[in-house]
Formats: C-alpha cells, sequence, structure tokens
C-alpha cells in the first residue's frame, strides 16, 4: 500500500520536471530558429570577427560580428571572478571565526540586502562615482607610469572600461558567492577546529585546513560568481564603455554580449538580420553559461569521488 502511494506520488511530480526541461529544451529551439537567417548568411563569422555593419535599406550589405562581445563578456567575467573570490572567501572567515557577536549577523544581512539589490543601482553608482575614483587614482596613474605594460597601454579618457565593468561586476557578484561559501565554512565539525588546534596549528593553519573541507562550495561560489557577472546586462552598459574593440588593456572601453543586445535590441527591428545576428549572440551566451555550469558539476563530481577513495 505504501509502495503504491509512493509511485503514485512519484508519477504526479513528472509533469512538473517535464514541463521544466520543456522550458529549457523550447528556449534552445527559439534561439536556434530566431538565429538560422544569420547562420545562412555569414555562418561562423558571426562568432569570429569583429565587424557591425548595419544597413537599413539594403540589408545585403548588412555584417555583424560579435567577436568584441564575446571577448568583453568573457574579460569583464574572470575579471569580476578574481577580485569577488578573494573577497568572498575572507569575509566568510571573518565572519565566522572573528567577527564579533554584536556585528556578526548585521554584516550577513548587509551582504544579503546587497545581493538583492536592483542591478540598476550599482550601475548609476558605477557611472558617477566608481568610474571617476577608478580613472583618476588607479588607471592614469598605471598608464603614466606603466604604459609599456600591455594591461596598463591604452589611455584612460573617460574611465569607462573593462576595469571599471569587472570591478563593478565584482563588488555586485560577491555577496552570492560569500554566501555559500559562509554557510560551508559554517557547517565545518567544530570537532574538525578543535582537532587542528591540538596539533599545535596556529589559526591561520587551521583556517586553511578547514577551508580545504569547502573546496566544493568555493567552486560552487566561482561558478555562480561568473555566470551572474557573464550575464548582467544595465549595470555593465553604463560603465564598459559600450564600443566594439578587443584590446588587451584593463583601461580600453568595449562591449559586451549582454550589453550588446540591451543597446541595440530596441532599433533591431527596422534592420534585416539584425535580430537574428542578436539571438546569435545570445545563444552562444547560453552555450558559455551551459558550458560553465557543466564543467562545474564535472569537478564537483570528481572531488566528490576524490573524497570518497
Amino acid at each position: 500500500m505504501t509502495s503504491g502511494k509512493v509511485d503514485t506520488f512519484r508519477i504526479s511530480l513528472l509533469p512538473f520536471c517535464v514541463l521544466v526541461f520543456g522550458i529549457f529544451a523550447l528556449m534552445i529551439v527559439i534561439y536556434l530558429t530566431a538565429s538560422v537567417p544569420i547562420f545562412q548568411k555569414e555562418g561562423i563569422q558571426i562568432y569570429t570577427t569583429n565587424a557591425w555593419k548595419a544597413v537599413e535599406d539594403n540589408p545585403d550589405e548588412e555584417f555583424y560580428g560579435v567577436l568584441a562581445a564575446i571577448y568583453g563578456s568573457i574579460y569583464t567575467s574572470v575579471l569580476a571572478v578574481l577580485i569577488a573570490l578573494p573577497l568572498s572567501i575572507g569575509f566568510a572567515v571573518f565572519v565566522i571565526d572573528y567577527a564579533p557577536q554584536k556585528i556578526k549577523e548585521p554584516l550577513i544581512v548587509v551582504t544579503d540586502i546587497m545581493a538583492g539589490l536592483p542591478t540598476i543601482i550599482y550601475g548609476i553608482w558605477g557611472a558617477f562615482v566608481l568610474v571617476p575614483m577608478l580613472r583618476d587614482h588607479v588607471m592614469r596613474p598605471l598608464y603614466e607610469h606603466l604604459g609599456f605594460i600591455p594591461f596598463f597601454s591604452f589611455e584612460p579618457a573617460g574611465g569607462y572600461s573593462f576595469l571599471a565593468a569587472g570591478v563593478l561586476l565584482g563588488i555586485m557578484v560577491t555577496p552570492f558567492a560569500s554566501s555559500i561559501i559562509r554557510e560551508a565554512y559554517r557547517m565545518v565539525p567544530f570537532t574538525y577546529r578543535e582537532a587542528a588546534f591540538s596539533l599545535g596549528a596556529t589559526r591561520y593553519e587551521a583556517t586553511k585546513i578547514l577551508l580545504g573541507y569547502t573546496r566544493p562550495a568555493i567552486i560552487a561560489g566561482i561558478l555562480l560568481a561568473f555566470g551572474r557577472a557573464i550575464g548582467e546586462t544595465v549595470a555593465v552598459s553604463l560603465v564598459v564603455g559600450n564600443t566594439f574593440n578587443i584590446h588587451p588593456s584593463l583601461f580600453a572601453p568595449g562591449y559586451t554580449i549582454s550589453s550588446l543586445i540591451a543597446n541595440q535590441f530596441g532599433n533591431a527591428f527596422i534592420y534585416g538580420y539584425m535580430v537574428s545576428a542578436l539571438f546569435a549572440a545570445g545563444f552562444f551566451l547560453f552555450v558559455i553559461g551551459l558550458a560553465v555550469n557543466v564543467g562545474g558539476l564535472i569537478i564537483l563530481r570528481r572531488y566528490a569521488h576524490a573524497q570518497r577513495g
């Protein structure tokens, strides 16, 4: 009797699973279908060239290449992860091990509030506060003294750049990554701490040991931060510069796929192939997000298997 009830309950949940996977499959189909015209016209060049030629009266002369946007998306997201990861780990360790009890919960509440703020708030703050600050106190000094290094070789005229976008994204994704790492670090059994201290480990050494047990959470935090950063739209479009540019310098303006779609979609319908090109760019972003998540699952499973072995 009980087994029959369990089977009935399991079957009743099946439509929800089918619905979720159906929505996922439908999204892929829609993006692929909408991208077919630009694929037929340009092929793989949509992803391998840096060009954006919109011709309203003659669709045959249109040509779109989103390589600069792909480059900018990956560049700014990697910068965001490099900034957010040490901040997230440091914040998690401080809150759990070092923060006084009176300020521990307020700190956690503040980070949760930051995670829930509308992104336009970050974007406006980034455009009016972060960009001028980075331009005057970071970019110009580095350009003047270390301009011979490719990363600092672009003159920061306005300050809207890959660096500004990366720093802003790093600030935005830190609360998401830190919440995962913090809770994982909190759940490490207290006996592990006692064992580390009983063996003569310093607080620093004990922290390194305990962080080893949270490695899956750190990986998950990295993936969450990267996925959140690469898909951000409004905030990035306000600070990245919105220029079709492929340059190694942190101070160069650029584009991301999300900001490209946000800026161009409003008038894309008056062109013959621009809508299809934007869908193709979105499909590539979809593939990147899928690849990152699948890669993360593989890494986590291998780590779990190694721990059991």
